[in-house]
């Protein structure tokens, strides 16, 4: 969920199809118009977005539905080709075949034991949701209320939560397979500023499936490979500061950030409540955009919610091909010129970009960037420590009832839990006060103030900007267990600090590692960026599906039956089978 200021990471190709995608578009407006769903549930209001059928098929489209997006898999369980518990057994096979042996990326830290009986269920209803079947996974930091443990990746937690999450009840509402959970960075990389990303007591070390031995990176690290990978057809990440969009762009996936209150935090195990939110990871913005619009909604349970009912929209509606024509997009240098493959990818972006009528403004400055970092880390050690507690108390079947008793399991099992690196950050947190403390209320105030109004929004005014744009922290780094994570600069700072939207579409390859750009704007502008990532998607096309490679310039790695096997993590052996 927080990328750990140290821990910030570092060929558009173009065709011109123009008749094809406006053939295209006039479909999807058509079948929008004809199939979107305007959803209220228990009173309130939230908007979902009816399956989108654009004419479009993945690059590794087969028989095998690992890379099909939902209206491919939607049409073909209407058509009868297929059905929710086949669809379901194909993805648990995959994953047993290449997440547990093969390549063993260890990207799902447990399968949930009910998913064929939900999908034989699903198989018998009649009514159908705008998720009806589809296989999603969910980060190991949000509450399910089933058999699987939400555990955010410690030891220490041995059991199931109470009842879901409030997002995961809104997955299941919308016909969702709940396929299991996914391994994050440990305490959602907020344990150790030597810690290493995907890495987890529980679940082990995940890894990149375009490279093997290169980071998925932050906390949202196994959702984001599994979604790579082709081991479902979505799923949900977490972000405090680029836990979403640095996994999404280093595994070569679409990744939406979203406007802190947009999507309920109830159920979610929590770092920060002023920045935490869920969002949506696939390998498409329409998948992206669908899984977005049946997560959405105000929720009692989070009073930071009680403005969603009247931002959330049927944001299928901003799927648009032109959608960059005529938007006036900044680039912000400031955050760029720390990758040369980044800023190559950039460049080429910025290009495209033009060419389809989008105005670029370049370069504008980001007010307050160099004064983001020290207060961001004043706020996160004191909401946590306020935070986690609270979670704690909720969940009164848990051994553990306070961060003290975190730590303190952390110091009896360091053999398992800190075989790699400390918990320096926790003790930190721990010593803080209650948020009642005039440091923690001028930091936070200050910390809103310089990203949001006089950071984002002003650069925006400014320029008359409808969205901002920045490289994503280059290619995947290799996983370093001795050192951990470098510490480079965060391209996700300025929007996290604010709770402003951002969203992360794949833009090249670098050494055949994804690179992707970074669109952030004002705080509830999703349309205005999901149109621009869409826009800019359409015609890049740079989604590649990933080759499980060793190393950089190496070999790929197979499935056991035909070829390499590696070990798999013990700590696994434990969960996944069951």
């Amino acid at each position: 969920m927080f990328r750990q200021h140290k821990v910030k990471v570092r060929r558009a190709t173009r065709r011109d199809e123009s008749q094809r995608f406006q053939t295209r578009e006039q479909r999807t407006k058509a079948l929008l118009g004809l199939g979107g769903v305007l959803c209220i549930v228990l009173g309130l209001i939230q908007f979902c977005v009816a399956v989108v059928w654009p004419d479009r098929t993945s690059a590794t489209a087969s028989s095998a539905p690992y890379y099909n997006d939902i209206a491919t898999l939607h049409q073909q369980l209407a058509q009868g080709k297929l059905s929710v518990h086949q669809l379901t057994t194909e993805f648990i096979g995959r994953i047993h075949a290449l997440d547990q042996a093969g390549p063993a990326i260890h990207s799902i830290i447990e399968l949930n034991p009910d998913a064929l009986a939900i999908a034989d269920k699903l198989d018998s209803d009649s009514a159908h949701g705008s998720l009806y079947g589809m296989p999603i996974l969910i980060k190991d930091n949000i509450d399910t209320g089933d058999r699987m443990l939400t555990s955010v990746g410690s030891l220490a937690f041995t059991e199931s939560a109470p009842k879901d999450a409030e997002l995961v009840a809104r997955l299941r509402r919308a016909g969702a397979v709940i396929l299991g959970k996914t391994n994050p960075s440990e305490w959602v990389n907020f344990r150790s500023s030597h810690g290493i990303s995907g890495w987890s007591a529980r679940g082990g070390q995940t890894h990149n499936p375009y490279v093997l031995d290169r980071t998925p990176c932050s906390s949202s690290a196994g959702s984001a490979a599994a979604v790579a990978a082709g081991f479902a057809v979505a799923a949900i990440g977490t972000e405090t500061d680029g836990s979403i969009l640095c996994p999404a762009s280093m595994n070569g996936i679409v990744g939406i950030k979203p406007t802190l209150g947009l999507v309920s935090r109830a159920g979610l195990v929590p770092l920060s409540p002023s920045q935490d939110t869920a969002g949506p990871m696939a390998r498409s913005v329409t998948d992206a955009v669908i899984l977005l619009c049946a997560i959405v909604g105000s929720d009692p349970r989070d009073p930071a919610t009680a403005e969603a009912g009247q931002h959330a929209v049927n944001y299928g509606r901003f799927l648009q091909i032109d959608g960059l024509k005529g938007k006036r997009i900044g680039v912000v240098r400031q955050l760029a010129g720390r990758d040369p493959n980044a800023d190559r990818v950039l460049e080429h972006a910025i290009a495209l970009m033009k060419q389809q009528g989008a105005i670029i403004v370049d370069p504008v400055e980001l007010p307050h960037v160099n004064e983001l970092s020290e207060l961001e880390g004043i706020v996160l050690r004191y909401e946590f420590k306020d935070s986690i507690n609270a979670y704690l108390a909720d969940h009164p079947k848990l051994k553990v009832r306070s961060l003290a008793d975190v730590i303190a399991f952390n110091q009896r099992e360091a053999s398992r839990e800190m075989q790699w690196f400390a918990q320096e950050l926790l003790d930190q947190a721990q010593a803080k006060g209650p948020l009642t403390d005039r440091v923690y209320i001028d930091a936070q105030a200050k910390a809103k103030r310089l990203s949001g109004p006089e950071g984002i929004d002003a650069a925006m005014s400014t320029h008359h900007l409808d969205a901002l744009l920045a490289p994503t922290w280059g290619p995947a780094f290799v996983i370093d267990p001795v050192l951990g994570d470098p510490a480079i600069r965060d391209p996700s700072q300025p929007a996290a600090m604010a709770g402003y939207p951002s969203i992360t579409v794949p833009a090249g390859l670098a050494h055949d590692l994804p690179v992707g750009i970074i669109f952030f704007g004002a705080k509830w502008s999703e349309p205005t960026l999901i149109s621009i990532a869409y826009g800019f998607e359409q015609y890049a096309h740079a989604w590649q599906p990933p080759q499980f490679l060793e190393t950089v310039g190496g070999k790929a790695v197979t499935a056991p039956e035909i070829g390499i096997v590696r070990e798999k993590s013990p700590s696994n052996e434990s969960r996944i089978d069951k």
